[in-house]
């Protein structure tokens, strides 16, 4: 592999804006306010426009990039780049297995491509409420894909139980789980659909779904979420995923903006701080599973946890707009981090990041997509 090395932050830096960044308050008092844009980074959208059109090239395999979830966060990515730069040329939903269900709006056909995973399916709805927020931008009818979301959204929510562990919704349709993921996946899209549509259905059920995941015991005394629940309704203890401390995080913005409780963002900032204080290495983002020496023992799924935690962050910054100068040098960080030590040849990009790739890096559709989020994040947030 062939690695850049043109505008690389030093590891002192790096340590210095990880230091700077525990010494903030978390709390903050002030009020939902009118979402002004902010103007994007061309240099940074350019490097993931690079990424983008690496990923597209290189991994379509007549229909998707990966597995069903990762090709819905896919979708969300580059409808994500291109409602940042104005463009057109990945808009790719419609031949898409997502998309091609979208236009469908069939109820049975969503029940049986989702096959009962609960969290594949918050990841869709995710997805296709993107795509309708390009296709509204371009002046173009969204109505399949909110329709869509809809219907996955009801499919989620159907699954909310309080006869085990007092509420949550299951991961699956076998009832055998619950855990941080999938719950925290329905307060942002309850949140995000009561933003959008009013409905005070989606309110309450992001406030349930909050006092819910907040008392279920998953979040650690260090401020990190671990997976899920025993079987006893007890903190499993199992791995604390970056993704897991980005989703949080989005979803109680999204309920900030729909409520004005400003507390909301300071357990928003409890884990996300965390994550930066705990979930990283020379202060960028590490997963356990990551290792730049052969070999990382991620698979594709886990590979692809960083970008998310730095898209949600992006989300998480979309609506707490007084926060972005907190975070905007942690955010550039990564991107440079992602920039040197993670590209490959032709844009390729890998899942190690805190370091120069030894032979463990894992160079598949999941990581580059994964690359492209941290780009895309650092082109609106990070520094230009």
């Amino acid at each position: 592999m062939l690695f850049n090395f043109g505008k690389l932050v030093s590891m002192t830096t790096l340590v210095t804006v990880l230091s700077t960044l525990s010494t903030y308050p978390t709390s903050t008092t002030a009020a939902p306010r009118s979402l002004v844009p902010r103007g994007q980074c061309a240099a940074t959208l350019s490097t993931a426009s690079s990424v983008a059109t690496r990923l597209n090239s290189a991994y379509w395999n007549g229909g998707g990039w990966g597995i069903f979830w990762t090709d819905a966060n896919t979708i969300e990515d580059f409808y994500n780049l291109m409602l940042a730069e104005g463009s057109t040329d990945l808009d790719v939903a419609d031949s898409t297995t997502i998309g091609k269900l979208a236009l469908e709006q069939n109820r049975n056909a969503w029940i049986s491509q989702l096959n009962g995973s609960n969290d594949d399916a918050g990841w869709v709805v995710l997805a296709l409420l993107k795509v309708s927020d390009y296709r509204n931008a371009h002046g173009q009818d969204a109505s399949v894909y909110v329709n869509s979301a809809k219907i996955v959204y009801d499919l989620i929510a159907a699954e909310w139980d309080t006869s085990v562990c007092g509420g949550g919704v299951w991961w699956s349709s076998a009832h055998t789980y619950k855990n941080a993921i999938t719950n925290e996946l329905f307060l942002h899209t309850s949140a995000n659909l009561y933003n959008r549509f009013g409905d005070a259905t989606y309110l309450a059920n992001a406030q349930k779904t909050w006092t819910w995941l907040l008392n279920s015991g998953m979040r650690n005394s260090q401020g990190l979420w671990n997976d899920g629940l025993t079987s006893s309704c007890q903190n499993n203890g199992q791995t604390t995923w970056t993704y897991n401390q980005g989703v949080v995080a989005s979803g109680l913005a999204e309920l900030y903006l729909a409520t004005g409780d400003s507390s909301l963002l300071t357990q928003a900032e409890i884990t996300l701080d965390a994550a930066i204080s705990l979930k990283t290495q020379n202060g960028i983002l590490k997963e356990s599973c990551d290792n730049a020496d052969p070999t990382s023992t991620c698979d594709n799924d886990q590979a692809m946890f960083k970008g998310l935690w730095m898209k949600h962050l992006q989300f998480y910054l979309d609506r707490a707009t007084d926060r972005v100068s907190k975070y905007t040098d942690f955010i550039g960080a990564q991107e440079s981090a992602v920039y040197h030590y993670a590209t490959g040849s032709d844009w390729t990009v890998g899942n190690v990041w805190y370091a120069p790739n030894n032979g463990g890096s894992l160079f598949t559709a999941e990581t580059q997509t994964s690359g492209l989020a941290a780009h895309v994040c650092a082109a609106k947030y990070g520094p230009c």
